[in-house]
């Protein structure tokens, strides 16, 4: 048993003993030996007393003002008996029995306390001090900052986020006992460098703050993290070497609206901004600058939001038969995104989004088995229909992709020569031998390739023999470039490219009769565009199955 431990139980045993005491002193009178009733009548009242002293020890972890109502009330008692010559000797003896019990009480409270104080202090100094470099950590920043800017001023109250910007090579090069130094050395620096009223504090990793009350304006806020980053870039001394490291450093004035974290979300933007900038520098906060970075937050977390909740569909642009009448041969898969609030989303407002937050394969896998199970289910009427899915840069350097395709052509059945993959010019020539190696992968899986946009980016006919292509798509400018009656158009000569290399040619953004008809005459075969019909869900396109080969029946 520890010593406070000791002195703690010493202490309960004495509290109740006083109560004990009280309550008999409070007896006293009917028990006195002068009172008649004789030994019954004296031992009867001392029991009960005892009964009542226990109850008002149980009752004590919720009521524990009894046990100062009941010593207060037998002193109080023997007082008035003491003033009235009622007091007997006996019951003096107990009264100082209870004086000496409180001063042991004191005393043992005293030795408890000053190891708890210092208990407490302790735990005090854990819990607000970073044990690393001794700085207020990021509890004790976020209590004494939002007390400040609680505080009504006349002046205005800025904070400075400083980043290292070399830790990570210092603990890889030099060890993490080093980078520890490091961290030590950039807080004394931080920490000297500052106003006398002004906080510094480590948040986390190589991240500090500094908080600068009672500045006039904005600039002065700026020359403080100026003069800081200035000093942190004069060689440091880290396990005996003399090392240099940059840090960047975001400023924001708090606009006395949204508290802490608003003012510490626009120092970090500021901060971004700093690193972009080459880091090295300290950047105040621009508003314009945050508005779109908020934006785009929300805009990712709009679309991750999104994806979970399986708000995007497929939709599907027919592809026509110039030489039969124009009958749907096949279909483009294009994804769409049903927003609950913005309605349909077009592809072009969220692709690159999605693309720069990692999720295409995510959603072009999805899209894949989506289209060729859909593709499937036409060719139970439609024997032969052809579904064609575009693949994106991503998609094309996944290691992965060779294997998901397999994979979904496996589930849904679709034969492999009904699916063609498209991928834009420019995406094919990123990496000319790594494209040709992958897409000769994906041929040997036995679906076809076609070359989206054709024309628009920097082929050539040494790119076509080396890609293994089936089908150029003819990019919808060079249709709409087309004559209207004769004359040589660009159009004109892609068809002659893709006739040379035994290439199916596919014209793209067909938008009128006039071009329909134009291309057929060039032998373009094949053709997509509002002129034929707009993507639709995959609904509309069996409607509008139906209704072709029920034309094709009377006409029959």
């Amino acid at each position: 048993m520890g010593r406070n431990a000791l002195w703690d139980r010493v202490r309960v045993v004495v509290d109740d003993a006083v109560v004990l005491a009280s309550l008999v002193l409070l007896a006293w009178p009917v028990a006195d030996i002068a009172q008649p009733g004789g030994l019954v009548g004296r031992i009867v009242p001392l029991l009960a007393a005892l009964c009542l002293g226990l109850a008002v020890l149980l009752l004590d972890n919720r009521r524990g003002v009894l046990r100062y109502v009941t010593v207060g009330a037998a002193l109080a008692v023997a007082g008035i008996r003491h003033v009235s010559g009622d007091l007997p000797p006996a019951a003096t003896w107990l009264v100082l029995l209870l004086a000496g019990a409180g001063v042991l009480r004191q005393f043992l409270g005293n030795r408890i306390d000053p190891d708890r104080n210092r208990q407490q202090t302790l735990l005090a100094q854990q819990a607000f001090r970073d044990p690393l470099t001794g700085l207020g950590n990021r509890r004790m920043f976020v209590e004494y900052a939002e007390e400040v800017l609680a505080e009504p001023s006349r002046t205005q109250t800025a904070v400075i986020v400083v980043d290292l910007d070399g830790l990570k090579e210092v603990n890889d090069v030099l060890g993490h006992a080093a980078g520890d130094d490091l961290l030590r050395a950039a807080a004394e620096r931080l920490a000297v460098n500052v106003r006398a009223n002004d906080t510094v504090a480590r948040l986390d990793g190589d991240e500090f703050v500094v908080l600068l009350p009672g500045l006039e304006d904005e600039q002065a806020a700026v020359a403080v993290a100026e003069r800081v980053l200035t000093e942190l870039h004069r060689p440091l001394q880290v396990a005996g070497v003399a090392l240099s490291i940059r840090a960047s450093a975001g400023v924001a004035i708090t606009d006395g609206h949204d508290g802490l974290d608003g003012v510490l979300r626009r120092a970090d933007q500021a901060l971004i901004r700093a690193k972009r900038d080459g880091g090295g520098v300290a950047r105040r906060f621009d508003p314009v600058l945050f508005a779109k970075a908020e934006q785009r937050r929300l805009a990712e977390q709009d679309l991750m939001r999104g994806l979970e909740a399986g708000e995007f569909e497929v939709h599907y642009q027919p592809i026509v038969d110039l030489d039969n009448g124009g009958i749907t041969v096949g279909v483009e898969a294009l994804v769409r995104w049903r927003h609950p609030e913005k309605g349909l989303v077009p592809p072009a407002l969220f692709l690159d989004l999605a693309e720069q937050l990692g999720q295409v394969p995510r959603l072009g896998g999805w899209v894949l088995e989506e289209a060729c199970r859909q593709a499937l289910a036409w060719q139970g009427q439609f024997p032969g229909f052809e579904m064609n899915v575009n693949l994106s840069a991503s998609q094309l350097t996944n290691p992965k992709l060779i294997d998901e395709v397999r994979e979904v052509l496996e589930r849904t059945g679709l034969p492999p020569r009904d699916l063609v993959l498209e991928l834009t010019e420019s995406v094919a020539l990123t990496d000319l031998v790594e494209s040709a190696r992958v897409l000769s992968q994906l041929k040997e899986l036995g679906v076809r390739i076609a070359l989206d946009d054709f024309g628009t980016g920097f082929s050539s006919l040494s790119h076509l023999s080396t890609l293994p292509v089936d089908v150029v798509k003819i990019d919808r400018s060079f249709v709409q470039a087309m004559p209207a009656t004769g004359g040589a158009s660009v159009a004109e000569a892609v068809l002659h490219i893709a006739r040379t290399f035994n290439l199916s040619p596919v014209a793209e953004g067909v938008e009128d009769a006039g071009q329909a008809e134009r291309l057929k005459d060039l032998g373009a075969g094949r053709a997509q565009g509002y002129h034929f019909a707009r993507p639709m869900p995959a609904i509309g396109v069996t409607e509008l199955l139906d209704k072709q080969s029920a034309e094709v029946k009377l006409e029959k």
